[in-house]
């Protein structure tokens, strides 16, 4: 009998591990689950383009809705996977079928945390994770209309510059002090501040939500502090947490996410983990980490697929995202939880700069604002893991690439798409 794969999750990091599967030439049965009921689809864009109407759902599916069936990749779309049996190496979907496995991979990403607090199931309060989301929120984002947002991290702050270009007024509620504060800190949080702050977004910061008031509908929302802001409807966003639930009581090992080595390898055999929900090991960065970007989950859900059939390698991509608010493009790439000094390459005022994250003399991660060329440049410093003079890195006149050592730097020509990696990650479009 031919082996059965079985992929729990049909997002982006398990619709690409389906395709891979296929197009590395498996000849097996391959089963993709997934509790949605669209195929698998790119999810950045549901905060910008889709949720203002600009773009369709097809325009973000992973490949066309055919693909499956002429590729014979069985799917069970619509449908929850509820319970794992390792004796039996079988899955139990919510409407009683049972679906036996080889290989097992797990892609079940994260939720949105909910707040749990007076008032939180009053109508009107969204948040935004999947199509279906951002369509109950497109529906209430009529011009003129308030909007109360919670949390500005990016996904807020994405919200946030939508609602806005739909001309909604938008005020946020962020306990901490900037925007993104701690991922960039208060100096580069604050330059994204003042780009809402000029878009008309009402801002405070320092503050907590303790209530949701209304009369069968959110219509205030009450902070610690005694601030109470009227609204027509709130879009909430706290954080995720990974899905891990599958696996309680299983033996596998969970810990912030589904816990895989440098092969997306959990520590059962012929069970793997990928995308937003693995906590993996990354040999550059020695240590284990969870991510939730776009570009890992096509990157992750690819190397667990080639695992899966014996023929992977250690994954350690240096991590790559992007975010556009309003007519400010965002690009992050490396990984870092902390640093030691803080860089600056270009102007803060200007809204035209590269800040350089480092630890212990290393860069371990970067942000541009409006310079992708330089984040590019940036990527392979980060995986060379090299230590460089300070002066060199913020002055302008140094082009980055002679910063490697040993690189030879060609002439400048013009380029008409980038990659974010001059060395791997290919780059589509504007999203991640």
């Amino acid at each position: 009998m031919s082996p059965q794969f079985v992929i729990v999750g049909a997002n982006l990091a398990g619709g690409t591990a389906a395709v891979t599967l296929r197009e590395e030439g498996f000849e097996g049965e391959i089963i993709l689950i997934g509790a949605e009921p669209q195929p698998p689809y790119e999810r950045p864009f549901l905060s910008k383009e889709y949720l203002r109407g600009e773009k369709p759902l097809i325009d973000g599916l992973l490949k066309p809705s055919d693909y499956y069936s002429q590729n014979n990749i069985q799917t069970r779309f619509g449908v929850r996977a509820t319970q794992l049996d390792l004796e039996k190496k079988s899955v139990k979907l919510e409407n009683g079928e049972l679906i036996p496995y080889d290989k097992l991979l797990v892609a079940t990403g994260v939720r949105n945390r909910q707040l749990k607090i007076p008032g939180a199931n009053l109508a009107g309060i969204y948040d935004l994770r999947t199509a279906a989301d951002a369509d109950l929120i497109r529906t209430e984002s009529l011009p003129g209309r308030k909007a109360v947002l919670i949390g500005m991290g990016f996904i807020g702050s994405e919200v946030a510059a939508s609602l806005r270009h739909m001309g909604l007024e938008v005020a946020v509620i962020e306990p901490f002090k900037t925007p993104l504060f701690r991922v960039l800190g208060e100096e580069v949080g604050q330059v994204f501040a003042d780009i809402h702050h000029e878009q008309g977004v009402q801002l405070y910061f320092g503050e907590a939500v303790v209530s949701f008031e209304g009369e069968g509908r959110v219509e205030r929302v009450l902070t610690g502090s005694g601030l109470k802001l009227d609204c027509d409807f709130v879009v909430v966003g706290v954080g995720v947490e990974p899905a891990t639930e599958l696996l309680a009581g299983t033996g596998v090992k969970v810990e912030n996410g589904i816990v895989v080595d440098a092969f997306c390898q959990t520590n059962v055999a012929d069970i793997y983990a990928a995308g937003d929900v693995a906590n993996h090991y990354h040999p550059l960065f020695e240590r284990h980490l969870r991510v939730e970007h776009w570009q890992n989950a096509i990157k992750q859900g690819r190397a667990a697929a080639l695992s899966m059939l014996g023929r992977g390698e250690p994954y350690q991509e240096v991590h790559w995202f992007w975010s556009d608010q309003y007519e400010h493009n965002i690009q992050y790439t490396g990984f870092h939880s902390g640093w030691d000094r803080l860089l600056i390459r270009g102007s803060l005022a200007k809204r035209d700069f590269i800040a350089f994250y480092l630890q212990n003399g290393y860069i371990s991660a970067a942000v541009a604002l409006n310079r992708s060329k330089e984040l590019i440049r940036t990527t392979p410093l980060i995986r060379a893991k090299v230590v460089i003079d300070p002066t060199r890195l913020v002055d302008e006149t140094v082009d980055l690439r002679t910063l490697l050592p040993g690189t030879r730097v060609r002439p400048e020509r013009s380029r008409v798409v980038a990659s974010p990696e001059e060395n791997g990650s290919t780059y589509i479009g504007n999203g991640g």
